[in-house]
């Protein structure tokens, strides 16, 4: 399976599935989505109001990647659980801290929540 995560030129972008007011600052693994599409699951204390969600994944991803919080920002999903976060720096680095931090595992799970019933 495909991580969450791919190279950029400048960096890489994150894919995120972001859980506000989830209790904690944390990364809680990669799983995939019902539509297929592998994410990074995330939860912050922060409220989803005026971006303070947002800034607080930003800042989690940049510090987790060792790098400057001004380095992370959101290119997409703003106002979605669903994000693209995009972190400058040297992108092979920036991989295998991402790697490190997050390994992905071949455990398929659906969407958090949501159990799928036989049929």
């Amino acid at each position: 399976m495909e991580p969450p995560w791919r190279a950029t030129l400048d960096g890489v972008v994150v894919a995120c599935r972001l859980t506000p007011k989830g209790g904690r600052d944390s990364f809680d693994g990669v799983v995939t989505l019902s539509d297929g599409m592998r994410v990074l699951l995330a939860r912050v204390r922060s409220a989803p109001e005026d971006g303070k969600a947002n800034a607080a994944l930003c800042r989690l991803i940049a510090e987790e990647l060792g790098v400057a919080a001004s380095k992370a920002r959101v290119v997409s999903g703003a106002k979605n659980r669903v994000k693209q976060v995009a972190v400058t720096g040297e992108p092979a680095e920036l991989l295998a801290r991402l790697e490190r931090a997050t390994p992905v595992s071949d455990d398929e799970r659906t969407k958090p929540g949501r159990q799928r019933r036989p049929r």
